[in-house]
């Protein structure tokens, strides 16, 4: 039987009809899935970013379609949004100058531009004991975005911890000093009568150069330490300096000091006379000595 002839061929839909009909479905599919997916892009902008953004749409009519801009169920929808985003988002203001993150205040932080929340979960962090030990600290808060901080961190200011004045409690906050560190650091100074160089603390049992790198750029010697008073002391008194030990080598200084003249009375020269050794030359330079 001849094909052509079968009744059942005329009623079926030619291939260039039905290569039509799929294409037109794929192209309303995917000029409403574009339209959703540019409404939901609008809307996900100001819920994604901690900074101060404001998203300004005005523009959509002219953005979409000629036909599409023409219609009024588009124009009424792109009013709607605009009002929808203008309704969920208020503008806030930006100032900029110098704040300690540590103590800056929950208002101090609104008035740099943070939200109440963002605010409220940066003191919620001080509250539990975190504390922002260098700037770099501070970026890694999650709410402060990226070009929050790249504004704000030329006003950052962290005051570094006097080593002279900081309590044991305050030595524990730096990083990799426990409880057994920090009262030696607080024993060590009282045997100096205060440090006169950050570097004494590698003098500290155990307190390794590692260590000293690890908090070298969070501490200094801001007060003045106790001069110590080598040219002067009794024995008695000078071998109680942790760089003297005992008592024959402060009777040797006593000694020395009663037999050369005033010009003599140096560091240096108690090394060069024996007195003392080249290493402890050394750690008494560091002292604040008269």
């Amino acid at each position: 039987m001849d094909r052509k002839n079968c009744g059942g061929d005329k009623n079926r839909p030619s291939r260039s009809f039905v290569t039509g009909a799929v294409a037109l479905a794929f192209l309303i599919i995917g000029y409403q899935t574009a339209l959703f997916i540019h409404r939901a892009a609008s809307l996900r902008i100001l819920a994604s970013t901690p900074d101060t953004v404001y998203v300004d749409i005005s523009g959509t009519e002219a953005a979409l379609p000629p036909s599409a801009s023409s219609s009024g169920s588009v124009k009424k929808e792109s009013v709607n949004r605009r009002a929808e985003v203008r309704s969920t988002f208020t503008p806030r203001s930006c100032m900029n100058f110098p704040f300690d993150p540590n103590t800056v205040s929950v208002e101090d932080l609104k008035r740099l531009g943070f939200s109440q929340k963002q605010a409220a979960s940066i003191e919620n962090y001080r509250a539990k004991g975190g504390r922002f030990r260098r700037k770099s600290d501070f970026a890694k808060s999650y709410v402060v975005a990226d070009s929050v901080y790249r504004r704000l961190e030329p006003y950052i200011v962290i005051p570094k911890l006097d080593l002279n004045s900081a309590d044991s409690a305050e030595f524990c906050t730096l990083p990799g000093i426990g409880a057994y560190f920090a009262s030696r650091m607080v024993k060590y100074r009282k045997l100096l009568g205060g440090y006169s160089d950050p570097e004494q603390l590698m003098e500290i049992y155990h307190f390794s150069k590692e260590r000293y790198d690890a908090i070298c750029d969070l501490v200094e010697v801001a007060s003045p330490p106790e001069p110590f008073r080598l040219w002067s002391l009794p024995a008695d008194s000078l071998k109680l300096h942790p760089h003297i030990h005992n008592y024959s080598t402060a009777r040797a200084i006593v000694l020395y000091r009663e037999n050369n003249p005033a010009s003599a009375l140096t560091v240096s020269g108690l090394a060069e006379a024996g007195v003392i050794d080249r290493e402890t030359a050394e750690k008494l330079s560091r002292c604040v000595i008269r």
